[in-house]
């Protein structure tokens, strides 16, 4: 469906109480710029007996019976203390239709409420639809920052200036997070961003077709800026991002029709009474099938666990069977080393070799008594080197003999 020409609903002019529901209607003719229309916050107020400043209203919006807005309409209030915007793009199946819009009104600090219902007619006009459509990014733009009309009507007018068409009219202007935007860091001022959507009744200027050239498609797959020579009829107040401008020529558009296949009535065809089978069939026997289907498998099974059984078990071949099947020679003279290691182990056990002086229980030099040795009996277990223990012991009786010449001659 195409969409209409765009239309904002920027200030209701009373918002009575919930007993007193009033109904403001509100004629929209396609292809023709009106003038907004904004949510009041301070007429909401008013309407409450509340605080005007400190007050914070917030609005809620639904088609009459019910729970959202359609579709092609959108609502937005940055805070509770800003005001809130109605704005969006009709179909053309809507044309002849009211549009019954419930608008309430909440205070958060006195939980009053007010509430107002709108209605749009849209109306047809023979000058739509425009033939030739642009689409603008603007960067440094929120979406209701560019539904202020003064704000629009500058845009219009640079477009108009760059464009040089008769009638010019803005057909749709959409929030960059409704296509899929990212909501910007809370540095530097950034902006959402906001997509313009006019339409024109002459064919693009060659400024505007500067952006289907080789040179600038090449710099937008590279994300950089093209060199577009209107860009400065625009960059005074209005910073255009030209890789994502889009033109479309309505009178170039292939129309694709589906066909779509007949719901007919609803009704099934007529075939007759149902006609129960009768009590006479028989049983079936499901004997065979368990065979089948259980058995077998299971008959098998067994067959192979043992065969299996069988090779482990009863065909193990044993050390005897080793020896038949080994040469002679092999087996003598593997036996002979067999005999030879155990004799040399048995040698090394029983040879009488004297101990090491770390091992032995040794005297003390002053006092005579018997000291233990300084490691265990088993020499295994000795940790500290033997020479070094040796030369410590050595080093310890010649000290003692020393000392003990000294005082006998003194």
């Amino acid at each position: 469906m195409e969409p209409l020409s765009f239309f904002v609903v920027f200030s209701i002019a009373v918002l009575v109480r919930c007993s007193d529901v009033k109904h403001e209607n509100v004629d929209w003719r396609i292809g023709q710029n009106f003038s907004s229309i904004l949510l009041s916050r301070r007429r909401a107020v008013e309407q409450m007996d509340g605080d005007a400043r400190n007050d914070p209203i917030t609005f809620n919006t639904n088609l009459m019976g019910y729970p959202d807005r359609p579709g092609w309409l959108r609502y937005i209030q940055r805070t509770p203390y800003s005001d809130g915007v109605l704005y969006g793009s009709p179909t053309a199946d809507l044309v002849g239709k009211p549009i019954i819009i419930e608008i309430t009104a909440y205070n958060r600090r006195t939980f009053e409420t007010a509430r107002h219902n709108l209605v749009i007619n849209v109306m047809f006009s023979e000058e739509f639809p425009l033939k030739f459509q642009a689409e603008f990014f603007i960067k440094n733009m929120n979406v209701e920052e560019m539904l202020a009309s003064q704000v629009l009507g500058d845009f219009l007018g640079a477009v108009k200036n760059v464009w040089q068409p008769d009638r010019l009219n803005a057909i749709n202007i959409t929030s960059a997070l409704d296509r899929g935007g990212r909501v910007p860091l809370p540095i530097n001022d950034l902006k959402e961003g906001v997509y313009v959507m006019v339409g024109a009744d002459v064919a693009f200027s060659s400024c505007l077709k500067e952006v289907e050239t080789p040179q600038n498609q090449q710099l937008c797959s590279q994300e950089m800026e093209p060199v577009i020579s209107c860009d400065k009829k625009f960059r005074a107040m209005f910073y255009i991002d030209w890789c994502k401008i889009s033109l479309v020529d309505i009178t170039k558009l292939v129309s694709v029709g589906k066909e779509r296949p007949d719901p007919g009535s609803g009704v099934l065809p007529d075939i007759g009474e149902y006609s129960p089978p009768s009590e006479s069939l028989k049983s079936r026997d499901y004997f065979s099938d368990f065979l089948i289907t259980l058995a077998v498998p299971s008959a098998v099974a067994l067959i192979l666990f043992i065969i299996l059984g069988y090779v482990m078990c009863c065909r193990r071949e044993g050390v005897q069977k080793r020896n038949m099947q080994t040469p002679d020679i092999q087996l003598v003279h593997h036996s002979s080393i067999q005999k030879s290691t155990k004799e040399l182990r048995n040698m090394s056990k029983n040879r009488e070799i004297a101990w090491p002086l770390s091992t032995l229980p040794v005297f003390h030099p002053v006092s005579g008594e018997i000291v233990p040795p300084l490691h265990p009996d088993s020499y295994k277990t000795t940790s500290m080197p033997l020479m070094q223990t040796q030369t410590n012991l050595q080093h310890q009786t010649q000290m003692s003999q020393q000392q003990t010449a000294g005082k006998w001659y003194s």
